[in-house]
């Protein structure tokens, strides 16, 4: 997949899902320090790199009355939100895309080691390895990302998020990605992330722009 085409699609979730905007950003870049601290090879960054920024472009197929409701979500409706991770899948190999990193981190974010996650209740190590690492960097960006009826960010709000990832191994999160998401993130390595883009403010750059000098859009045009 092209990079123009990676940058469009990102761009339409971005139209579709304005909270979604900042939040790309910084999962691309936590991802990718997650996946240097691992000791992950160049290319396989660069492919969990798209991965990275296409994991919710199911979202495009979400109804705007659902995926913008302000108020709490019917179950229901949540069903219809948990959809996005197998139409996000489908969509993407419809697209010619066959890179497994890409379509195992886009299928598979939600997945739990417990098996009690989504969309298809994987359980331990049949998890992908990709999609174990994510779910951390999602569920911390989620917990820490400025929100309409969350008001909280920062450092306050990454040690709550800490502590709710680590009391969670074994449940819904792999040990070993806590673990070093954790030991990156007290290592100081992620603070700048954190802040990142990180309220409602500000004009976002295209995505194969902000990377330079952090690499992504290298990442991008080397996976190509």
């Amino acid at each position: 997949m092209s990079p123009d085409i990676v940058e469009a699609l990102v761009k339409t979730i971005e139209l579709k899902d304005q909270s979604t905007a900042a939040h790309t950003w910084r999962v691309v870049l936590y991802a990718r320090a997650l996946a240097e601290k691992a000791g992950m090879p160049r290319d396989f960054i660069a492919r969990l790199t798209v991965g990275a920024a296409l994991h919710d472009v199911g979202k495009i197929d979400i109804p705007d009355h659902i995926l913008q409701k302000p108020g709490k979500l019917t179950d229901e409706e949540f069903e219809v939100i948990k959809s996005h991770t197998s139409l996000g899948h489908d969509r993407l190999k419809r697209m010619g895309e066959d890179d497994p990193v890409v379509l195992e981190l886009v299928r598979h974010h939600h997945e739990r080691i417990d098996g009690k996650g989504y969309p298809d209740r994987l359980q331990g190590d049949s998890i992908p390895v990709v999609a174990k690492y994510f779910a951390v960097i999602d569920t911390f960006d989620a917990l820490t990302s400025f929100r309409p009826y969350r008001k909280e960010v920062g450092e306050a709000a990454a040690e709550k998020a800490l502590v709710e990832l680590n009391d969670c191994i074994g449940s819904r999160y792999d040990p070993a990605a806590v673990g070093l998401f954790t030991e990156l993130y007290r290592a100081g390595a992620l603070e700048w992330i954190l802040h990142y883009f990180n309220d409602n403010n500000g004009q976002l750059p295209p995505i194969t722009e902000m990377p330079k000098v952090h690499g992504i859009a290298e990442s991008i045009r080397a996976r190509v």
